[in-house]
């Protein structure tokens, strides 16, 4: 079996409470496209989670979830807002503009993220005129690209600040469990009461063998949204798959403690890179730790360590679910070895 390691959780394996439910849901035969007991039970358990207004909408991956969401925001001529780190920028390769059919404007940020104060000059830029693009909807990644995390109160504002503007907010929570971990608080807290419209969440980083989705709060989105994800090629037929790993997930509380575990160990890794003088580029909100490596350090330490090269001097190593003291305490040995430290 290949080690471990902190190139991405999407590299982690799958959790054995998702393998278990996917061999239990693979019984006789159910309704497809949604239509089976485990999706019913899924939207149950949703509404529990987010409010009783809140729906999902499973899709395979969270391009998908993020074009879906925020396409659902938009009529033809607007645009969306996001900062410039984020996933929506610079990691959907032409999804958002091919498949959702919209553009993208970046806003400003610090330490990945962005405040009313920073959104405000796109929006009063706009003219009105039919020559631009209207900014419409604004697209926050919780945790961020480089693993800061919002509050419910940072949330609440810029919220607020959409809805001033005319705006809807989309949250890309492909970690948003770990986000609501390190926070200590629930999922609604983060989402329906920060004024989000829509969310993806994220399934697969947080131990899921395939999938994430597409969490409705404003009820009027559910048929838009509905639709956008058959249009899009994000419908599975033999749903109940989806919808029984996102159940395990959210039952019992497996997400919070599968990110709690991945945050922890992330904890774990700042505190032993100190010990050799090294301290975080970024906080470490979440579960991912941005380590400076000088340049000329950097080819033999990706080429020996499982971590990703980020920039020119700092690699980022993120943990999972099943990160143990041993795969921290390898990553250390390697780096301390390649720094001289």
């Amino acid at each position: 079996m290949t080690a471990r390691g902190f190139l991405s959780d999407n590299a982690s394996g799958v959790h054995p409470a998702a393998l278990a439910a996917l061999a239990a849901a693979n019984e006789g035969h159910v309704p497809s496209y949604g239509a089976d007991p485990i999706t019913t039970r899924l939207g149950e358990r949703v509404r529990d989670l987010f409010g009783p207004d809140a729906s999902i909408f499973p899709v395979f991956n969270g391009t998908g979830a993020n074009v879906v969401a925020v396409q659902a925001l938009l009529q033809r001529w607007d645009a969306a807002v996001a900062t410039a780190e984020s996933h929506m920028v610079n990691d959907e390769s032409t999804a958002p503009q091919l498949i959702g059919g919209f553009p993208i404007l970046t806003a400003g940020s610090v330490a990945g993220r962005t405040t009313p104060e920073l959104l405000a000059p796109l929006f009063d830029a706009y003219d009105g005129s039919v020559h631009h693009a209207r900014p419409a909807a604004i697209s926050l990644a919780q945790s961020t690209e480089l693993g800061t995390t919002y509050t419910a109160a940072q949330l609440a504002g810029i919220g607020a600040f959409a809805r001033a503007r005319g705006a809807r907010l989309h949250l890309d929570g492909a970690r948003l469990a770990n986000a609501a971990a390190r926070l200590g608080t629930g999922l609604r807290a983060l989402t329906t009461d920060a004024g989000a419209d829509v969310v993806s969440f994220g399934g697969t980083k947080n131990g899921l063998l395939l999938g994430d989705a597409v969490i409705v709060l404003d009820p009027a989105l559910a048929d838009p949204v509905a639709r956008l994800r058959k249009a899009s090629g994000q419908l599975a037929s033999k749903m109940r798959f989806a919808s029984a790993q996102l159940l395990a997930l959210l039952e019992d509380d497996l997400w919070y403690r599968n990110a709690a575990h991945a945050n922890a160990a992330a904890d774990l890794l700042v505190a032993r890179l100190r010990t050799l003088g090294l301290e975080p580029a970024y906080p470490v909100e979440a579960n991912a730790v941005f380590i400076p490596v000088p340049a000329p350090a950097l080819a033999p330490v990706i080429t020996d360590a499982p971590v990703l090269a980020w920039d020119a001097t700092t690699v980022r190593a993120v943990a999972s679910f099943d990160t143990t003291e041993e795969d921290v305490d390898a990553l250390v040995a390697t780096l301390a070895r390649h720094l001289g430290r």
